[in-house]
């Protein structure tokens, strides 16, 4: 089981494209994720699993790193909630998209960073310790920035509940995590066992939400296809790009601005097509964007993974090349 769960972690991106295609061929599969079990939504039950999982990796020490760079940290939590919001709005508008689709992009926007962009900046060699930081505050602060966000981009059009939706991002991510913290703390060695089984039971829970997402709402991708797949495309890369810009302009070290171009680029669209299909039932095509950005961003950023590794970094990176001048000088005899 042990070396299941590896493999299901180690390949997550394919199982998320995998669980997707499955949910656009098949729906009745997958469909029941939308449903309730005991009178409480599987959706906000897996979500919360996801954010649980998340917060036993955590712990309190981890916290300082904001007070030890409260700059970056700052930089970070500033890029995350102006750059893919605004974007979020500018692509709405210029590709003309209907509100339900508007509501969509725009949630995954306002929504704080995924945990796969760990992963992903690990990979690619950057800040994993900022990488980290920025998730955890992008999260902690997204009961307040993810609905007022969302309310001053499409509050005046269509008409939802800011408070409702704080209300909901606190119990499906503040709580999980407060509680996977507090296990952390109190039960180190239960959480030292379950590291191997919790990522892979995040994975199989994101991955049958986007399932249940694409079943439901396939006709409408299907519709939407190709200008869907073009904002989302460009939500993430331009996001990515954008991050990796503001740092570079704000003095900071070529790996502090991989991590931040990743975490920029890689948003929590679980999140966001969870908070679509709650609080926008009536637009049924809100959960497009989200289910179709966390497929998207797994591909995009495996390859600027592998860019980074094996082309930018070798290239661009001055303390890997500092590292390379000084492993390259001659030994002098005495």
């Amino acid at each position: 089981m042990k070396k299941f769960c590896e493999l299901i972690g180690k390949y997550f991106g394919l199982v998320i494209i995998l669980f997707f295609i499955g949910g656009m061929t098949c729906p009745p599969a997958f469909t029941w994720v939308l449903g309730k079990l005991a009178g409480f939504s599987l959706l906000s039950m897996m979500l919360g699993i996801i954010m649980f999982g998340m917060g036993t990796t955590m712990e309190l020490k981890d916290f300082k790193l904001i007070l030890q760079r409260p700059r970056d940290v700052l930089l970070g939590a500033v890029a995350q909630y102006a750059i893919m919001p605004f974007l979020a709005y500018a692509l709405s508008r210029a590709f003309s998209l209907d509100p339900a689709l508007t509501v969509g992009v725009v949630l995954v926007g306002t929504c704080p960073g995924g945990t796969a962009s760990n992963v992903i900046t690990f990979i690619s060699k950057g800040d994993l310790a900022l990488s980290v930081t920025m998730t955890t505050v992008s999260t902690l602060l997204s009961p307040i920035m993810t609905p007022l966000l969302t309310y001053l981009i499409i509050g005046q059009r269509i008409a939802f509940s800011p408070v409702a939706m704080f209300w909901s991002i606190v119990q499906i991510v503040i709580i999980p995590i407060g509680v996977g913290v507090a296990l952390r703390h109190y039960f180190p060695d239960w959480c030292e066992k379950a590291k191997a089984y919790l990522p892979a039971l995040s994975c199989l829970c994101i991955s049958l939400l986007i399932a249940g997402l694409a079943g439901a709402s396939r006709d409408a991708i299907l519709a939407s296809s190709a200008t869907i797949m073009a904002v989302v495309a460009l939500h993430n890369l331009l996001g990515s790009a954008l991050g990796f810009a503001i740092g570079r302009i704000s003095g900071m070290s070529w790996k502090k601005c991989v991590a931040l171009s990743i975490e920029v680029g890689m948003q929590n669209s679980g999140l966001a097509a969870g908070l679509a299909k709650t609080h926008f039932p009536a637009l049924t095509a809100a959960t497009v964007p989200g289910a179709i950005f966390s497929s998207w961003h797994n591909i995009s950023g495996s390859i600027l993974a592998w860019l980074y590794v094996n082309y930018l970094n070798p290239r661009f990176d001055e303390e890997l090349q500092d590292n390379k001048n000084i492993s390259g000088k001659p030994s002098v005899a005495h």
